[in-house]
């Protein structure tokens, strides 16, 4: 174990930034993604290609993927939800290798509420980007949300998270994050998720995406490593949260995880005191911007 290194998947400038309130500039998104790959960070979500009607703090992707420079020795991410996106992420300008994320919900009740269709129609959504992806020679990496507990649905049933992960794969043998959206899980209830999930997809193939709404994402890391798993979402200053789940604020906060994997002696090629720079930027822009929604 001493030797084993932890990919940290970074999703502050995604899904740290998107619920803010306030005018985030291209400047600043720019700025936190560049201190967080100076940190060595080399896996980082940097935007959507969504409606902005729904999540207008995502409205100026194209900008921010025009503006990065390449990730030396990683892979910027952004998210896909639909053919539409799609051809706003094939339109834009971009430097260095770049990978999608699509999604589903284990529930129904947020898959409602976040794409205002079932499940089911969601995952035919979904099917055409991953294909046209795939052909593009462009990585794709799946979402479960919901893992453990809905807010419109309640507790969500392992067989359906391993359902969900299923369909994913099903798709394409594409890596999958599974997100504890609202940080109601707990070491029993994700170890129970994951030995239901394991039964389809391999734990190399496997990240978990904790909030810490509870208090519980280091603990529910913890299990997960006894379970196999190498890979890791989080936030740098703990951004963010889903604008569609009541209650969801509070992604684990990446410096947290950082010296949590470090002190069980696992490697993760994340600089601490430079991290500690990107958190103390990332809660300045946050804080810049829920002034600017007042004003």
């Amino acid at each position: 174990m001493m030797s084993e290194f932890v990919t940290i998947h970074e999703m502050g400038p995604r899904d740290g930034l998107q619920n803010e309130p306030g005018a985030i500039s291209v400047d600043d998104k720019v700025g936190l993604v560049n201190a967080l790959a100076d940190a060595g960070l080399r896996q980082i979500e940097v935007g959507s290609f969504v409606s902005p009607k729904w999540v207008p703090q995502m409205a100026d992707t194209d900008k921010v993927t025009a503006t990065l420079p390449a990730l030396d020795g990683g892979q910027y991410d952004v998210l896909v939800p639909n053919m539409k996106g799609w051809e706003g992420f094939s339109r834009s300008s971009r430097q260095g290798t770049y990978g999608i994320a699509v999604f589903i919900s284990a529930s129904e009740g947020f898959s409602q509420a976040n794409l205002n269709c079932s499940i089911a129609e969601s995952v035919e959504r979904l099917r055409p980007v991953v294909d046209v992806a795939v052909g593009a020679g462009v990585p794709v990496r799946g979402y479960v949300s919901c893992v453990t507990d809905c807010p419109f649905d309640g507790p969500v049933a392992p067989e359906a998270v391993a359902d969900a992960a299923g369909v994913l794969r099903d798709s394409h043998d594409m890596p999958i994050s599974l997100g504890d959206t609202i940080g109601k899980g707990t070491p029993d209830r994700i170890g129970a998720m994951l030995e239901a999930v394991l039964q389809a997809v391999p734990a190399t193939n496997l990240a978990g995406h904790y909030h810490d709404t509870s208090g519980k994402a280091l603990a529910n890391i913890d299990v997960s490593l006894a379970l196999g798993l190498r890979h890791f979402d989080s936030a740098v200053g703990g951004l963010g949260g889903c604008p569609y789940a009541p209650g969801a604020p509070g992604n684990v906060a990446t410096e947290a995880v950082v010296a949590h994997l470090h002190a069980k002696g696992y490697q993760t090629g994340v600089d601490p005191e430079r991290l500690r720079h990107a958190a103390l930027l990332a809660q300045t822009i946050k804080r810049n911007a829920r002034e600017n929604a007042q004003t």
